[in-house]
């Protein structure tokens, strides 16, 4: 991972830029994201197969205490394969299988991968997330055929990761570190302005990325969930999230930052500005109308990305459509 172009003292004055001087952040963000990504944006389809999880996070509906409430569901090996069939026609070459931390969807998810892999004849990134597991599974669907690997870490406070997550700071390290050591191409990320955080443990986050050597990491502004302990608090601060993302893009250029929909959930555009603060990723959602009103990552009010939606901002953007920079080639393909 490159050193950082940024001391720790600028990354906390970064952080409270507004008017001018966050323009001028953004306009170096955008101008390292455009030299290393040659004014493109990767595209990801993602399909969300299980709303069921173990862990009991206080911001998050589909949090252990409401799975008995819940309209609970797992995708079959066959339902994924036919979601990533419209993920191949629509010519994106990434495809993130994404749920809970829930170990029984991983019998479905590797089989799937298999055949995804023959659907596209090998050439095809696979990218999961489905949270913490073992040594030994990770390295199961590493041997599958996975890819890459998201395992957010949510915030590098460790007193108030435990206190949020309900389990360690150091454990959530662990698993990343067996991530990178088992070869996957590794994605973390972090909430911003979640309830109790003070702005230094968000420079932390920013710098353990460069700590960590991850390939990938995102930035989520705090968006308070009915149904969750933090279901009063305010909802976080969308330039504040913009310009952490802007300062992972000058102190790590070659990071694949996504533009995340919870940006969109903030507020209109929220999108479109993260392509302005030098994000380059976009994610658009492939799960079953059904599925997708059961995955209540943010409640059910959520901002589901479509192809129409990531085409205009895109555009808008004056910037290309690319396919994986993790396939052997690096190439990619067009989407």
């Amino acid at each position: 991972m490159a050193v950082s172009m940024l001391s720790t003292s600028e990354i906390r004055a970064a952080l409270d830029a507004r008017g001018s001087r966050q323009q001028e952040l953004f306009a170096e963000a955008r101008r390292l994201r455009d030299k290393h990504f040659a004014r493109s944006i990767v595209l990801r389809g993602v399909i969300e197969v299980t709303n069921v999880c173990r862990v009991n996070c206080d911001y998050c509906p589909m949090r252990r205490d409401n799975t008995r409430y819940n309209d609970r569901y797992f995708m079959s090996s066959d339902e994924i394969v036919q979601r990533a069939r419209e993920i191949h026609e629509a010519g994106i070459d990434v495809i993130l299988l994404q749920g809970g931390e829930a170990p029984r969807v991983l019998a479905a998810v590797k089989e799937a991968i298999a055949a995804i892999k023959e659907l596209y004849g090998g050439r095809v990134e696979v990218l999961l997330n489905l949270g913490s597991l073992t040594r030994d599974q990770y390295s199961e669907l590493r041997q599958a055929g996975a890819t890459s690997y998201i395992l957010k870490h949510e915030t590098s406070d460790a007193a108030l990761h435990e206190q949020v997550r309900g389990e360690t700071l150091e454990s959530r390290l662990e698993s990343l570190r067996d991530l990178l050591d088992l070869g996957y191409k590794v994605g973390t990320g972090f909430i911003s302005d979640l309830p109790g955080q003070r702005i230094e443990s968000i420079v932390d986050d920013i710098e353990l990325a460069g700590r960590l050597g991850v390939h990938m990491c995102s930035v989520s502004p705090f968006a308070p969930a009915p149904d969750t302990p933090l279901a009063d608090q305010p909802s976080g601060s969308l330039d504040l999230a913009l310009n952490s993302i802007a300062c992972l893009r000058i102190c790590y250029p070659h990071l694949l930052i996504p533009s995340v929909s919870a940006l969109e959930k903030a507020d209109s555009g929220g999108q479109a500005r993260g392509l302005e603060a030098g994000a380059n990723v976009l994610t658009i959602n492939f799960t079953a109308e059904s599925d997708r009103q059961r995955y209540l990552i943010y409640g059910k009010n959520r901002f589901v990305v479509r192809m129409q939606h990531v085409q205009e901002i895109v555009r808008n953007a004056g910037l290309g459509i690319r396919g994986s920079i993790f396939l052997p080639d690096g190439a990619g393909r067009p989407a």
